[in-house]
């Protein structure tokens, strides 16, 4: 049995624009940054929701390996395309400027591309990409990370999780929005499991020797999380090459660092992460009428969800739409956070000298996925 305390969106989200403005973050950043975190505990991601904003945001800033002005410039561009430099400023930041451009450029040139190099953390790679949604475009999203995948074959760590986002629209149905890293799970999911004490699935990472572990610490501590797939049986060599080719893009296009040269975005010490992003975002009415694409996309869709099921199975989902629906259902009811998380909040709160005084909505138990009150 976990406990689980409900918080409103809106007071997260007050609480971390607080935070972020008492450490000279501007208004403007502060709320695009409590924007995509906020985004991230609405859709059910909550590896990349506030229980990080301390890891990947507090710790960070106050030892200043965190750039607060968020010296954004422009290094190079033409009609379709952009390079940026973040200024080893908020990822959220560099990344919500830099996918904003590329929507001005796909309007009016039919794509838009840009990439980033010095910058850090941006949070869910599926936020830039749906940003396009809002003007009837189809955007991607990619970003590589610090080295935390082993290679197929190989047990030491030598790519990021490397994620891949892209956002396309439907016409009544919900967008289609794929978000996945290229390991079998993001590095926020053991975190998070080692933060409520409990293992990780088998096939989630490697140990030291690399061997397959269910201790959450041993992936941390000298081992590694696997590729996409997995073992090399189950194809983990696709998953690998997906990894490689968001570093390629991510990394050697935009002159940051790639490969096992990426920083840690984690802990108070270190040169800069140097974290590189790549944005894309097309107009569809420049290949054929809006209306004609949406329709057809929400016939694909009708196709694939009214497909016979799997015996047992009562429902086929589209990528994003569980994620919706969980959206729907937490800006209803509230936010659920576990309790751990909450005690963990709440004593980096009081280390930063920010305390954590949001008013819970709600407290529940829960018991196999389902709320107990």
């Amino acid at each position: 049995m976990a406990k689980e305390v409900y918080f409103r969106k809106e007071d997260l989200e007050k609480y971390i624009i607080h935070f972020l403005t008492t450490y000279s973050v501007s208004e403007e950043d502060a709320k695009t940054i409590a924007g995509v975190i906020m985004a991230a505990d609405l859709r059910g991601v909550h590896s990349h929701g506030i229980a990080s904003l301390h890891v990947y945001c507090g710790d960070r800033l106050r030892a200043g390996l965190i750039d607060a002005s968020n010296t954004f410039k422009i290094l190079k561009e033409t009609p379709n395309t952009a390079v940026y430099d973040g200024g080893n400023g908020f990822g959220q930041v560099c990344g919500f400027k830099a996918m904003s451009s590329c929507i001005d450029k796909a309007k009016n040139h039919t794509v838009g591309l840009a990439t980033a190099r010095n910058s850090n953390h941006f949070g869910i790679a599926g936020y830039y990409a749906m940003m396009a949604l809002k003007h009837n475009m189809i955007g991607i999203s990619l970003t590589n990370s610090e080295p935390l995948i082993a290679p197929t074959y190989r047990k030491t760590r030598m790519l990021g999780t490397n994620p891949i986002a892209v956002a396309v629209p439907a016409r009544n149905k919900h967008p289609y929005v794929l978000d996945m890293a290229t390991s079998i799970v993001p590095l926020g999911k053991v975190m998070l499991a080692e933060t409520k004490g409990e293992k990780i699935p088998a096939g989630y990472g490697i140990d030291a020797r690399g061997e397959v572990t269910t201790d959450p610490m041993e992936v941390k501590k000298g081992g590694a999380l696997l590729p996409l797939g997995g073992t090399d049986i189950m194809s983990g060599y696709k998953g690998y090459g997906l990894a490689l080719l968001v570093d390629i893009l991510c990394g050697v296009l935009s002159g940051a660092s790639f490969g096992s040269s990426v920083g840690s975005p984690i802990g108070t010490s270190g040169p800069n992460v140097d974290i590189g992003h790549f944005f894309m975002a097309v107009n569809i009415e420049t290949f054929r009428a809006l209306d004609d694409f949406t329709r057809d996309m929400d016939k694909l869709i009708a196709q694939l969800i009214s497909a016979p099921k799997a015996s047992g199975q009562q429902r086929i989902y589209i990528h994003g739409e569980k994620e919706f629906e969980k959206m729907a259902e937490y800006e209803a009811s509230g936010i659920p956070l576990p309790a751990a998380v909450v005690d963990v909040l709440k004593a980096k709160g009081r280390e930063a000298g920010v305390e954590f005084d949001v008013n819970p909505i709600k407290s529940m138990n829960a018991i196999n996925g389902h709320d107990q009150v």
